[in-house]
C-alpha cells in the first residue's frame, strides 16, 4: 500500500483478530502509523469501511482458497480491478469509481478558479480525514 498510495497516518479498524495482532502493531509503530479501533459493537463508527469490507468478503475471499501469498495477491488485485473499473456502484450513481473520478475531475477543470477552491474546501471539511490545510 505505502508503494502506490503514500503510508497512511492513521488506520481505523475494528477489533476483529485480523486486525489486533502483534504484527500489525508492530509494523504501525515501526513507520509511524497510529491505530485507531473503533468501539466495540459500533460498526457505525466506521460504516463505509464495514461495507467495504462486506462487499470484499462477499465477492472476493469467500469464495477463494488461496494457494499462497502470491496467489492471494494476484487474486485480490484481479478484484480491485473489477470493483474500481468494471461493476457499477449503486451509490455513485451506478457507474464505477473510476468513471464517477473521470467525470468530477472534468467538473472541477470547467469551474473558476474561486469556485474550484471553494469546492475543495467543502470536500475537505466533510473529510477531514484524508485532507490537508487548503489556503
Amino acid at each position: 500500500m505505502p508503494s502506490g498510495h503514500g503510508r497512511p497516518t492513521v488506520i481505523v479498524s475494528d477489533n476483529g483478530p485480523e486486525f489486533a495482532g502483534r504484527a500489525l502493531d508492530q509494523w504501525a509503530y515501526q513507520q509511524g502509523v497510529r491505530l485507531h479501533f473503533i468501539d466495540r459493537g459500533k460498526p457505525i463508527q466506521n460504516a463505509y469501511v464495514e461495507s467495504f469490507q462486506g462487499k470484499l468478503r462477499d465477492e472476493c475471499l469467500n469464495g477463494h482458497w488461496f494457494l499462497n501469498l502470491a496467489d492471494a495477491r494476484q487474486t485480490l488485485a484481479a478484484w480491485r480491478e473489477t470493483y474500481n473499473r468494471v461493476r457499477p456502484h449503486s451509490a455513485l450513481g451506478y457507474v464505477t469509481p473510476e468513471e464517477f473520478a473521470r467525470a468530477d475531475v472534468r467538473r472541477v477543470e470547467a469551474l473558476q478558479p474561486q469556485q474550484a477552491v471553494a469546492l475543495l474546501r467543502e470536500d475537505c471539511e466533510s473529510n477531514l480525514d484524508r485532507c490537508g490545510t487548503i489556503t
